[in-house]
């Protein structure tokens, strides 16, 4: 045997490795490549049917008329769903236009707004080191605990000392900024930029407002993406608050809808036909953000 040459033994105890990264590799492939059985398929079938019916049944009972629940259940949708959406539009206790507009412009407001604030104040929480910090991030988690009914009516006195009840700044002013999405934004930042990049950040120059519009606001785009869309839909969907501040000369759509039914006779093929009437802008909203928040939701999953 020539030197250099390895011994049986050694050329052995070198394949066991490549065997071992072989079969790996080999696993991985197989995992990836792994294509979901019957029962994810059968859960997710169910999961988007519980999620999609409720709109479903709302546009078969919309597109009918006032006989429609009288009559064995149909699950075909009618020919009545435009002459009922004209009556909701066109109906003057409603005031349709006004009040989608209000429902746009204060939910936008909210919703950028707490993003906004829940970015700074998460970033704060995450990345700074100032006293009292722990503790206040306590406190504000705490206050999600309260219920909002608690609030009603010191809240109510509040805006009718000021004369604000009947305005739609009565709605915005209070949800401005939001516990949950301080928590959200910190735990994500926390968990998304290393503290290490900071620091590179701070040795090249930066300052802290440079480090986090640079650092910061680039890694926190996906959660801020979701916490706009989650806070969008809850205010535009409130109606508690909007019903009690707000007068039917200046509603929110959820509170002009709800004139449909002070009638003595309830026709619920124009009351479900305003309903899907509200759905619509933000089932559009989620099909134009979508992507953003299933790229917020998969980072977030990864760096989790």
């Amino acid at each position: 045997m020539s030197i250099g040459t390895p011994t049986p033994l050694a050329v052995v105890q070198e394949s066991i490795p490549n065997a071992d990264k072989r079969r790996r590799g080999a696993k991985a492939i197989r995992i990836r490549g792994a294509r979901p059985g019957f029962w994810a398929y059968a859960t997710l079938a169910v999961v988007f049917i519980s999620a999609v019916f409720p709109l479903y049944w709302s546009f078969v009972i919309g597109s009918g008329d006032a006989t429609t629940l009288r009559q064995p259940f149909a699950w075909i949708p009618g020919g009545n769903f435009l002459d009922n959406a004209s009556s909701v539009v066109g109906n003057p206790a409603v005031n349709f236009w006004p009040a989608l507009w209000n429902s746009i412009y204060s939910s936008f407001l909210i919703a950028a707004s707490v993003v906004i604030t829940s970015t700074l104040a998460g970033w704060a929480f995450a990345k700074l080191k100032f006293l009292g910090g722990p503790a206040l991030l306590v406190f504000v988690v705490a206050t999600m605990a309260v219920p909002q009914q608690l609030g009603v009516v010191p809240l109510y006195i509040l805006f009718s000392e000021l004369g604000w009840t009947g305005q739609i700044g009565a709605i915005i002013i209070p949800a401005l900024t939001s516990a949950f999405g301080v928590f959200w934004m910190t735990q994500y930042l926390r968990q998304s930029v290393p503290d290490e990049l900071i620091e590179a950040a701070r040795v090249d120059g930066a300052s802290m407002i440079r480090t986090f519009w640079t650092v910061g606001v680039t890694a926190a785009r996906p959660a801020a993406a979701m916490l706009f869309l989650f806070t969008f839909v809850g205010s535009w969907n409130n109606f508690f608050w909007p019903f009690i501040v707000l007068d039917r000369q200046n509603p929110t759509l959820p509170v002009a809808l709800s004139l449909l039914q002070s009638n003595y006779f309830v026709d619920y093929s124009i009351v479900l036909a305003g309903v899907v009437l509200a759905t619509i802008p933000l089932l559009l909203l989620f099909i134009f953000a979508g992507k953003q928040l299933v790229s917020g939701i998969m980072q977030g999953a990864v760096k989790g």
